[in-house]
């Protein structure tokens, strides 16, 4: 894709990085990985959302909303992206933030060798991929942050990845909308430190992130 094969796409995202105070030096990293998504996308069908306009909302600035309320971390922090899909948020947040050393995971291999691919035409140094269940990911140390977009519940997504954190771990969910059952569905060692209503640029939706830890106290199952 040539940097002007879609202009409006490209001064959208141009005009969303401002907005989001970042540099807009990122519109060219960013741009080539939405052309390499729909291009593989034609064939493997790795995104409902075909189109890279729509893209640019509902991939890109869904992913920056959270830089709002992503808790400050020093350099060099490693996050885990847990069904990562096409690398959303996992693979934007590592171009956006070459301070974190990024690892998205999936279990479908179409999608993994999608974000290899990605990961080498952008040459990120501080991404990787792990091509499993999240069961099966045993990384040599927890991981400070374990992010996740619509990872079904709340209950789910703290269970499975819990041998992957550890009592400073922050679970990050991106959540469309989180009903009192489903906070209560959260065992009782883990709490919701904060709960951040994001703000999409084009995207008049519910989107949130709710921030869990362990409680005071609580230790690993």
């Amino acid at each position: 894709m040539s940097d002007h094969a879609h202009p409006h796409s490209e001064k959208r995202l141009r005009a969303g990085l401002e907005r989001f105070g970042l540099d807009l030096d990122l519109t060219e990293p960013l741009m080539r990985y939405l052309g390499e998504l729909e291009k593989w996308n034609a064939t493997y069908n790795l995104s409902g959302i075909k189109f890279v306009d729509e893209m640019v909302t509902r991939h890109v600035f869904d992913s920056l909303s959270v830089l709002q309320a992503l808790p400050s971390v020093p350099p060099g922090t490693r996050m885990l992206d847990v069904g990562s899909g096409a690398g959303i948020p996992g693979l934007i947040l590592a171009i956006v933030r070459p301070d974190l050393q990024v690892t998205t995971l999936d279990s479908a291999g179409k999608k993994a060798r999608f974000m290899r691919h990605a990961i080498r035409a952008l040459a990120l140094k501080n991404a990787e991929v792990f091509e499993g269940r999240a069961e099966d990911h045993a990384p040599a140390a927890p991981y400070p942050l374990i992010i996740s977009r619509a990872f079904a519940s709340l209950h789910d997504f703290t269970t499975v990845t819990e041998h992957l954190g550890d009592a400073d771990t922050r679970w990050l969910a991106m959540k469309a909308h989180v009903d009192d059952a489903e906070r209560a569905g959260l065992p009782a060692r883990w709490l919701v430190q904060s709960t951040h209503r994001l703000l999409v640029p084009g995207l008049d939706e519910m989107r949130q992130l709710l921030v869990i830890g362990y409680a005071p106290g609580a230790r690993a199952a």
